[in-house]
């Protein structure tokens, strides 16, 4: 284990903020173009989630609703949480399969939210600096505010599919369910998201501004990771010591996530203190090479294209 943590010493980078266009297609992949060293492992996790959500997210009929669908879920910008889901599973000694589904109902409900903040509103006001893309509008503003509505309990019904009498995981589900409402629901995601909006009013000098900024990022990122990493942990079949630790390994990741898209000046030392914290819930796992792999989520570098 020591020998895996001694590799994770790489610089935290910054993803660029040039925005794309996109294509008026069903769908299009956002695409991970730099990952770590563990690049095929990344690389598969992403691959076995954008395949389950295909065969969950057909083209059919009513098409007005399952194109747009399709169309916010696979042209939202990645997050790792999700991934993290399943790399938690896999490091408390479960199996992928086990986690895929949740994995993508994560995904899901992570494009809802990012959806809506994009809503083309005339009085939105101005952003804080962020490397993330800003989105291109191929639908009206009434879809692109009523969908992801719908696209929520979706992403519950794709996690409720998985239950399997054979597994015995239904307990399991039912609490990955609460993690995720609780993490994405008022007192979190949305909360957030409302401070963030608080934040946009504020001149980046006012004393105001840093604790605002910190806030967003523990209730967006931070719990949105914090409940990937738990939730792949329960799948899993991980003790509650284990959960606990990989909800704050999670959380740890999301808030470098947050500080790292928003641009934040002056905050290599906040990013290093977060990354330290990070390794140290890693001790105690067995698995070195699962811990190498799950430790290379405080260095990912998204880019879009």
């Amino acid at each position: 284990m020591a020998g895996a943590l001694a590799k994770i010493n790489q610089t935290i980078h910054v993803a660029s903020g040039k925005h794309h266009s996109r294509p008026s297609l069903p769908y299009r992949r956002p695409m991970m173009v730099c990952m770590s060293q563990n690049k095929s492992y990344w690389a598969s996790i992403h691959e076995d989630i954008e395949s389950h959500l295909k065969q969950a997210i057909p083209l059919r009929e009513p098409v007005e609703v399952f194109e747009p669908m399709r169309h916010f879920v696979f042209t939202s910008p990645p997050s790792t949480a999700p991934a993290l889901c399943i790399a938690a599973c896999e490091l408390v000694g479960g199996h992928r399969d086990q986690a895929v589904a949740a994995a993508s109902a994560l995904h899901v409900m992570h494009a809802s939210a990012y959806t809506h903040e994009q809503l083309p509103l005339s009085d939105r006001p101005r952003v804080v600096p962020t490397s993330r893309p800003i989105a291109h509008h191929v639908y009206n503003p009434n879809v692109e505010l009523l969908l992801p509505d719908g696209i929520v309990p979706f992403g519950l019904e794709l996690l409720a599919r998985s239950d399997d009498p054979a597994q015995n995981n239904s307990g399991r589900i039912l609490r990955v369910m609460i993690e995720m409402t609780r993490a994405l629901g008022s007192q979190e995601m949305v909360d957030g998201q409302y401070k963030e909006i608080l934040c946009s009013q504020l001149d980046d000098k006012d004393p105001r501004y840093a604790e605002l900024i910190n806030y967003t990022c523990e209730k967006k990122e931070g719990g949105l990771h914090a409940c990937g990493a738990a939730s792949g942990a329960i799948l899993g079949g991980g003790s509650e010591e284990e959960i606990e630790k990989l909800r704050r390994y999670g959380f740890y990741v999301g808030m470098i996530q947050g500080i790292s898209q928003r641009l934040i000046p002056n905050q290599s030392k906040k990013i290093e203190e977060f990354k330290n914290l990070a390794l140290e819930e890693l001790k105690g796992f067995n698995n070195e090479a699962n811990i190498e792999a799950i430790s290379s989520f405080i260095n990912v570098n998204y880019s879009h294209v």
